[in-house]
């Protein structure tokens, strides 16, 4: 395993690395967790999207506490509240994402990928679903018996490239109402983005102290850690759910 730094510049919030000759170390693993009916789905996912807008509106959890953490953030997919902060010892954080409305704004997030490994588990509530996008194609669990569904696929061409490039987009729809997890390796291309109001992501991020000391930031900055694929957010179109 390459443990050198990712980065070019450590604490820049906004890299931009070469989509036309970048490759994937490896894939993302998508696991469907389950179905829920939409009264209890839309219940839990503002439950939690509840816990990041208290935290955006909290004094104490925008300042930076005894070490330097600012708790509420924001992604490009949506605001953020680090939940549980790594430690001398454990290395591991923990966010809740509350997802912007793509259709609402009229911009997607950009392709991406992270200096540590990542997990993700995506829950959606009514009239929403999480497009999920990655430059190589998913391995989705399928325990017979046990996996309750298998999402739906498709491939489209990646938007807003340099002329004369062109990178084939894998992606996977999360639908309403359910939760689906996804395993993401360090350095593997992906992307979120969410059609509808009622969408949150629960994201452990197993590295997150050892990423900060190995591309040598200079503190806890979650975009710092966050390397982009193309340098514009494009519109909001190139991630509806309209199929090709």
């Amino acid at each position: 395993m390459n443990l050198d730094p990712m980065k070019q510049h450590a604490d820049d919030e906004d890299e931009v690395h070469d989509v036309a000759n970048f490759v994937d170390p490896g894939r993302n693993v998508v696991t469907p967790v389950l179905l829920l009916s939409p009264e209890l789905a839309e219940r839990l996912v503002w439950a939690f999207a509840r816990i990041v807008r208290t935290s955006h509106g909290a004094r104490a959890a925008r300042s930076p506490d005894e070490d330097g953490i600012i708790r509420a953030q924001e992604f490009e997919e949506g605001d953020v509240y680090m939940l549980e902060k790594p430690f001398d010892g454990y290395a591991s954080s923990r966010y809740l994402m509350d997802f912007y409305d793509t259709s609402e704004r009229g911009i997607c997030s950009r392709m991406h990928l992270h200096t540590g490994t990542r997990f993700v588990r995506m829950m959606t509530g009514p009239g929403t679903v999480i497009r999920v996008g990655s430059l190589s194609p998913f391995v989705v669990t399928n325990v017979a018996g046990v996996t309750p569904f298998q999402p739906e696929q498709f491939t489209d061409d990646l938007p807003d490239l340099p002329n004369g490039v062109q990178r084939t987009r894998y992606n996977l729809v999360v639908p309403e109402c359910s939760f689906v997890d996804m395993q993401i390796p360090r350095g593997v291309s992906h992307q979120f983005n969410a059609i509808g109001p009622n969408a949150v992501i629960d994201s452990i991020h197993p590295e997150e102290s050892i990423e900060v000391f190995r591309e040598r930031m200079s503190g806890f900055r979650m975009m710092a850690q966050t390397i982009f694929l193309t340098e514009d957010r494009p519109g909001a179109e190139s991630c509806a759910l309209e199929r090709p």
